[in-house]
Parts: C-alpha cells; structure tokens; sequence
C-alpha cells in the first residue's frame, strides 16, 4: 500500500485588489499540494482569518487598508498561539520602504508581485518548509541595510553557542539550507538540522530569517560574499 500523500500547504491570500488576488488564488489553489483556505481584502481581515484557519502561510500586501499589512504581519507574529504562522509580505517595488521593517516584524521573508508563477510556487513550498525566504534580487541590499544600521550588540544568547553552533548560522545567514550545510560541515543532515533548531531556541527566534536578521545585526556575518 502506497503512503499517503502528505497534506497540502494551507494558504491565506490578503490583498486589496480583487484582480490580484483572484490572480494569486487561481495560481495557487490549482497546485495538488496547496490549498488556499482564505480570503482577506484588508489587515485587519487577513489577522482575523489568520487566527480562525491557522493556515501555514500568509501572503501579504504591505499596502492594505484599514490595517496594513506591517501591522498586520506584526500582530500575527506576536500571537503565540500563530507561532507556526509564516508570512510572506508582497511589495510591488523591489525596494520598498515597509520591506525592512516587515522582516523586523517577523514576516519569514518577501516576494515582489510581478515574481514569475514558478517562483511564487516555489517560496511557498520553501517557507512552509521552515526556510527563510528573501528575493534574491534584492537580499543583498537589504542585508547591507541591516547590517548599516545594527544599533544593539550582539543579545547575551549569543556568548551560548558552540563554536559549531556559530559556523552553522553563518552558513544559515548566507542563505544555506540544512542540506546544504549538512554537505558543507560533513554532517549529517538530521545533525544539521538538530544544531539550526538549538540555534532557534537559544536565540529565541522565530524563523530562519530571524536568524538571518540576527546574524547581521549582530554583526557575525557582514556584507560582500561572492
């Protein structure tokens, strides 16, 4: 007897414009492996819906109204009862000025809207997967903009991780998934993972793009890999 299929990514789409939403819904709900249990026009109704379905990703406008979607990505990552909620904020601009403060708010990465149809499915196998996601076309320079403006030294946390512990989230922070650090340190891949999720729970961090954040603010890792 075969397995049985594993269940479908659970999606929330919040957007004002009804085009585009519908657009992202057709896309999405048409996957086998995605089901899209909602639909918000506005903050306020996307944070509402997120805590009566719990779906495993939201998608997000930043430019909602009523509530907006900063807000709204915030009031969701503070309820601990959606702490295996993961949003992906949608700008229209690649470098937009609510991007930076979405991530501090704990969104679990980022995608522009015009971002090809393979690439929206894509981000959101990749973050219901538990990994960070950030545009590639825009990673670096939002990285560099927390690494400019880091203004708090690194949390006391850090002074308890292994030095192992701190050569995997460098490797976390230039964007490495566990496999590929499994490859790189010649772990295994359940070793790797088991080392990431120490490195969550010590740091208190809610995702790997937390971790992300961390990394640069506390100046670990830096700006500029090939």
């Amino acid at each position: 007897m075969s397995a049985p299929d594993p269940r479908p990514v659970r999606l929330l789409v919040a957007d004002d414009q009804a085009l585009v939403r519908g657009g992202f819904v057709a896309l999405l709900d048409a996957q086998d492996d995605i089901e899209v249990v909602g639909e918000a026009e506005n903050g306020e109704q996307a944070v509402r819906m997120t805590r009566a379905l719990t779906p495993d990703v939201v998608l997000m406008d930043i430019r909602m109204p009523v509530l907006d979607g900063l807000a709204a990505t915030r009031m969701i990552a503070d309820d601990a009862r959606l702490a295996d909620v993961r949003v992906v904020v949608l700008t229209t601009f690649e470098i937009d000025e609510y991007v930076f403060e979405a991530i501090r708010a704990g969104a679990a990465g980022f995608l522009v809207k015009h971002t090809e149809p393979a690439d929206l499915l894509r981000a959101v196998r990749v973050v219901a997967a538990g990994d960070a996601l950030l545009s590639p076309s825009v990673t670096r320079r939002l990285l560099t903009e927390f690494a400019t403006h880091a203004k708090q030294p690194p949390p006391p946390a850090f002074a308890d991780l292994t030095d192992r512990e701190r050569e995997v989230l460098t490797l976390v922070a230039e964007g490495l998934t566990n496999a590929e650090i499994a490859a790189r340190l010649y772990l295994s891949p359940a070793t790797a993972r088991t080392h990431v999720s120490r490195i969550l729970t010590k740091l208190a961090a809610r995702d790997r793009t937390q971790l992300v954040v961390l990394a640069y603010e506390s100046g670990l890792v830096r700006p500029g890999w090939q």
